[in-house]
């Protein structure tokens, strides 16, 4: 069984490392903040893309993140940092090396004028 804890915040529990997340979810609260950083969503347009989350479960974690805003906004800057980190270490795919390496011609396309 995997070990929680509660918070006082009525949709959000701490995983084992301490990291929150919405109750009943695997949705961790960084992961919506990073949407909403990312694509700039409102709260509906959150629950529109993430429709297994209810309006007060996306409320609950959004007043989590102001309420412990600086601690979460680290996270996301340490995550985005590994994340960077990795794409430089591993350099380009086989696929992204091969599709560089060819020259594109365009193609004629017959049906228009």
């Amino acid at each position: 069984m995997n070990q929680t804890t509660t918070t006082d915040y009525k949709f959000i529990l701490m995983d084992k490392n301490n990291v929150p997340f919405i109750k009943g979810t695997s949705m961790k609260i960084v992961e919506l903040v990073t949407s909403i950083q990312a694509y700039g969503w409102s709260p509906e347009e959150l629950h529109f893309q993430y429709p297994h989350l209810s309006m007060s479960q996306i409320y609950s974690a959004l007043a989590y993140y102001w309420g412990h805003k600086q601690e979460i906004d680290t996270d996301v800057k340490r995550r985005f940092e590994y994340a960077e980190k990795q794409c430089l270490e591993s350099g380009l795919s086989p696929l992204s090396k091969r599709l560089r390496n060819q020259s594109f011609t365009p193609t004629k396309n017959n049906d228009q004028p």
